[in-house]
C-alpha cells in the first residue's frame, strides 16, 4: 500500500509493506503515482535492469527513487512494475514500463528532486514503513 501526502510546498511519499523488497517496489509505484495521474495507464512493454550499491536502506531508497526519476527525465520512461531484491550491499531490480505517451499519460506533478528531508525507512512489528519528501 502506498499513498501521497501533502507537505508544505512539497509532496510526501509513504508506503507500508510486509517486507523490504515490496516496500521498495511500493515506493517506486508511489513515485509513479506522483508523476502521472493514472499509473494504471502505464503498460509494461519494455524491460530494463537496474543495480545500485548501498548498505543503508534509507539512503538506498533515495538512490532508487532518484534513478527512477532520472530515467523519467532523461529517457521519458514511466514504469508499471518493479521486481526488487534488496540485499545488505544494494539492490537489483527489473523495471517494466513504456515511454511517456501524451495521449494516454496525463502528468500530475513535476517532481524536481528526491530529498533527504524527514527520510524514514523503518521496520515495525507490522512490517516496513518508508517516507520520502519530494520537491515539486
Amino acid at each position: 500500500m502506498h499513498e501521497l501526502f501533502e507537505h508544505t510546498a512539497d509532496l510526501g511519499l509513504r508506503a507500508v509493506a510486509p517486507d523490504v523488497n515490496t516496500l521498495f517496489a511500493e515506493m517506486a509505484a508511489c513515485l509513479m503515482s506522483a508523476i502521472v495521474e493514472d499509473p494504471a495507464s502505464i503498460q509494461p512493454l519494455h524491460e530494463s535492469a537496474l543495480q545500485l550499491a548501498g548498505t543503508e536502506k534509507d539512503y538506498l531508497l533515495v538512490d532508487w527513487l532518484k534513478e527512477l526519476l532520472l530515467r523519467f527525465e532523461e529517457d521519458h520512461m514511466l514504469f508499471a512494475t518493479f521486481d526488487v531484491q534488496v540485499s545488505d550491499t544494494g539492490l537489483t531490480a527489473t523495471l517494466r514500463g513504456e515511454p511517456v505517451d501524451p495521449q494516454r499519460h496525463a502528468l500530475a506533478h513535476e517532481v524536481k528532486a528526491i530529498t533527504y528531508h524527514e527520510l524514514k525507512v523503518i521496520q515495525t512489528p507490522q512490517g516496513w514503513l518508508a517516507e520520502v519528501i519530494v520537491d515539486i
